[in-house]
């Protein structure tokens, strides 16, 4: 049995959805795979900070959080070291980072993330930010120092579809990416099509918690363009940034453009991709209209799915949900197994 501690930087959906997955599935995943997967410290901006280096147990840690709100009110011989320190002194193998995204600085999970490598610990990250402005630096740094760093849940939640283009497509010569990558907006289009005004849409989409207060992000495309930049990092090989992706959001769709696609059998999807040519790569995120045969027009509500264009099978469709607590911290559970596995080979 192997052990593998983890520092857990943030405690939002996203960390107590592996608590979940840890408190309902941990013993099962220890006996099928060997090993155990202990939670040692956790480290939020405002629900507190603690630190056991025994474990603390994730059925406790979710059950203080529901009472108080807070992880602090659940006893552990040490608390509020901030995460420089948790990186530095704990005795932790991997850093577990799940703070807010930022797309336009990366901070301050990228100097997170740096540290933890640069400390010899594995780092699993569920934030777009860093990994679509500094991918190829925090990769290159990883590899040099011999540990691994995990992102599968930065695209498509819990769905493997990184890992399913990086090994089980890398042979099939991948021309081109496309997909629905951001549930907000098809949940909103989804609705839309339903007849539902867009601003009544958002209005449900926020209720649900499908959008935040501020919903630019994900309505004027920034979500997705990161999710389509971290593709092109690494599925295709391609550098590229967020500047080189054109990018336009829904809000300017009508009622009437929406019953104008329908009345012709297409609906419109915000529809991200990236090809490569002999000569340049395209990138851009956009509404579109789809005919309704399209793999991408059956997409609906907060579900993703991904297109690969691929030399020797053709297209490819990967459909899951796009986000979700549980759902989500599958794919750091899914990162975690990854270092097992080749940690033990």
């Amino acid at each position: 049995m192997h052990t593998y501690r983890l520092a857990l930087i943030g405690f939002g959906n996203v960390g107590q959805g592996l608590a979940t997955v840890l408190r309902d599935y941990g013993p099962t995943i220890s006996g099928q795979h060997g090993a155990d997967f202990r939670i040692v410290a956790v480290n939020t901006a405002r629900r507190g900070r603690i630190y056991n280096p025994d474990g603390i147990d994730p059925g406790q840690l979710l059950q203080a959080y529901s009472d108080t709100k807070r992880i602090d009110s659940m006893a552990a011989p040490y608390s509020g070291w901030d995460v420089q320190r948790v990186i530095r002194e704990s005795n932790a193998d991997v850093v577990v980072e799940m703070t807010s995204s930022d797309l336009l600085t990366g901070q301050p999970a990228t100097d997170y993330i740096r540290a933890a490598i640069a400390q010899d610990r594995h780092v699993i990250t569920t934030n777009k930010g860093p990994v679509a402005l500094f991918y190829p630096e925090l990769a290159a740094m990883a590899a040099e120092r011999g540990v691994r760093l995990g992102v599968e849940g930065t695209v498509m939640g819990g769905t493997p579809v990184l890992r399913v283009g990086r090994e089980l497509l890398a042979a099939a010569g991948v021309l081109r990416i496309q997909g629905i990558l951001n549930g907000t907006t098809n949940y909103i289009l989804t609705r839309m099509a339903d007849g539902e005004s867009y601003e009544s849409a958002l209005r449900e989409a926020q209720k649900k918690g499908y959008a935040e207060t501020n919903p630019s992000a994900d309505v004027d495309g920034y979500d997705a363009a990161a999710k389509i930049v971290i593709l092109s990092n690494l599925l295709l090989g391609i550098p590229l940034k967020m500047d080189n992706v054109e990018r336009e959001g829904i809000g300017n769709l009508t009622t009437r453009d929406i019953v104008r696609a329908q009345q012709v059998s297409e609906v419109w999807k915000l529809v991200a991709w990236v090809e490569r040519t002999t000569d340049m790569v395209k990138a851009s995120v956009r509404p579109i209209r789809l005919p309704q045969a399209h793999p991408l027009a059956g997409i609906s509500g907060a579900t993703n799915a991904v297109t690969f264009v691929t030399k020797l099978l053709g297209e490819v469709t990967i459909v899951g949900p796009g986000a979700g607590r549980v759902e989500t911290g599958y794919a750091i559970l899914s990162d975690l197994l990854d270092i097992h596995q080749r940690s033990t080979l």
